[in-house]
């Protein structure tokens, strides 16, 4: 399974900054202005992601933002969640994700992990960052 995230005009900053933060690229990335749909597109709108992948640490992430007439209303509901080998590699992923968001539980240790946090990007979408080691480990 994959995560098909829907933003409000903004799929393309996001997946750039997804791509910077988690280390991956994007495979594939296609407008409404290059879909078969342009020409019933609005101008303002031709520019807007119909379709994208990003792929990050051997997991893909797809997107595109609401066509016009939709209306988004947040994410509510779920996380997106990425593991660390270690408590450092955590750390980086979270402050990463968390710049400009909404940090909702600080990156710590916890009873089941050396490191684990929680936020809020600032594109909206939650994260939980978990490192594989165990507490007191490494």
């Amino acid at each position: 399974m994959q995560a098909y995230l829907s933003f409000n005009g903004n799929a393309a900053e996001a997946l750039a900054f997804y791509a910077q933060a988690l280390g991956g690229k994007i495979l594939y990335s296609m407008t409404f202005a290059e879909s078969p749909m342009a020409d019933q597109t609005p101008a303002d709108f031709k520019q807007k992601i119909m379709h994208a992948t990003l792929e990050a640490r051997g997991h893909q992430i797809m997107a595109s933002d609401l066509p016009p007439g939709m209306a988004f209303e947040g994410y509510k509901g779920f996380s997106l969640s990425v593991q660390s080998k270690d408590v450092p590699e955590g750390r980086k992923l979270f402050d990463a994700l968390a710049a400009g968001g909404k940090v909702t539980m600080p990156y710590a240790a916890t009873f089941w992990s050396a490191g684990f946090g929680m936020l809020e990007d600032r594109f909206g979408v939650p994260w939980m960052v978990n490192c594989e080691q165990e507490p007191g480990k490494g």
